[in-house]
């Protein structure tokens, strides 16, 4: 079976995703990166490896994409490395062909894609604020003593919603503490930090622009009913949620990957699954060659340096284009 591999590596998880040369999604991993990028890619692939049950399955292409990226494609032998707007619009519209939006909330970022005919027109990003994010439900969760994947159900359990204020972490969390203290339900309390977050990710984001229909929720947030729900209450719109949404980002690498092979027919990068064993290194160095001192990441292997990046001039990072593209 021909397959291909998809990586997106982000700040809080790690995500892989195989498809077969149909499109349909075979396995896929979810890991915690926990600062880790590179422990995280390579329990990934053990993950991948052992869910792989059908004989003789050979990855012909491989993209990356996520905020580690770079480190990712060149770690792995990547024959795309794309931004998470793209793969994230590509996996949307291949589930859902018409869709028109796409809200992404991650653990510590979100964004909205807007879309016409597959093509994407328009984005946001939201990457200052964490009010909003997966990681400040985690954050409440934790301190309500409630698993997170129950945060949801107590939203929906509740008979109204009290007003939270959501625009930044600090006041939300004080303002649950004090509606807390008034003698608020919990359910209702959850219900309004639900509504708070769906306001603040549409005031920071949307400002004004127009979210048509077929709407696609992605990311790990939209395990969240209860923010799905605040979602559809606020716009009186239907927002659908993907069967793979947590690791959207990797199916879409993987449908690049894919795209990529069909047009050029090379022979993948991909150094293989073992990968999963090497002894990468990282380090890095303050460039002084101009007045920007940037700060670029040396990728080693073995003791040998396999890239750098992280340059706004291109001096290292150009060089890593072409070592992806090699």
């Amino acid at each position: 079976m021909m397959a291909y591999l998809g990586v997106d590596v982000g700040s809080v998880s790690t995500n892989i995703a195989v498809i077969n040369d149909n499109g349909d999604t075979i396995c896929t991993s979810y890991i915690r990166t926990r600062g880790e990028p590179i422990r995280a890619i390579q329990k990934g692939l053990k993950e991948i490896l052992v869910s792989i049950h059908a004989p003789g399955c050979q990855v012909i292409g491989v993209g990356a994409t996520g905020s580690a990226r770079h480190l990712a494609g060149v770690m792995i032998g990547a024959d795309i490395v794309k931004n998470e707007i793209t793969a994230h619009a590509i996996a949307a519209s291949y589930f859902v062909p018409s869709v028109r939006t796409v809200f992404e909330i991650g653990g510590q970022d979100s964004k909205i894609i807007f879309l016409s005919n597959g093509i994407v027109t328009d984005f946001g990003m939201n990457s200052v604020c964490a009010a909003g994010t997966g990681s400040f439900l985690d954050q409440q969760a934790g301190r309500l003593a409630i698993p997170i994947e129950e945060f949801g159900d107590y939203a929906l359990r509740a008979n109204t919603s009290v007003r939270i204020a959501g625009r930044c972490t600090v006041f939300a969390e004080t303002d649950m503490v004090h509606k807390q203290q008034l003698g608020h339900p919990i359910e209702n309390i959850i219900a309004g930090l639900c509504d708070a977050m769906v306001r603040n990710y549409l005031n920071n984001l949307v400002r004004g622009k127009e979210i048509a229909e077929p709407i696609v929720f992605q990311g790990g947030v939209a395990a969240n009913i209860g923010i799905r729900a605040a979602f559809e209450r606020e716009l009186n719109k239907k927002v659908h949620v993907p069967e793979h949404y947590k690791v959207m980002g990797a199916i879409g690498a993987a449908l690049l990957a894919k795209e990529e092979h069909n047009i050029s027919y090379t022979k993948t990068n991909f150094r293989g699954f073992e990968v999963k064993d090497f002894n990468y290194n990282t380090t890095s160095f303050e460039c002084k060659d101009c007045a920007n001192i940037c700060e670029i990441v040396d990728l080693s292997l073995k003791g040998g340096s396999l890239a750098k990046w992280g340059d706004k001039c291109g001096k290292f990072s150009d060089r890593v284009e072409m070592t992806l593209k090699a």
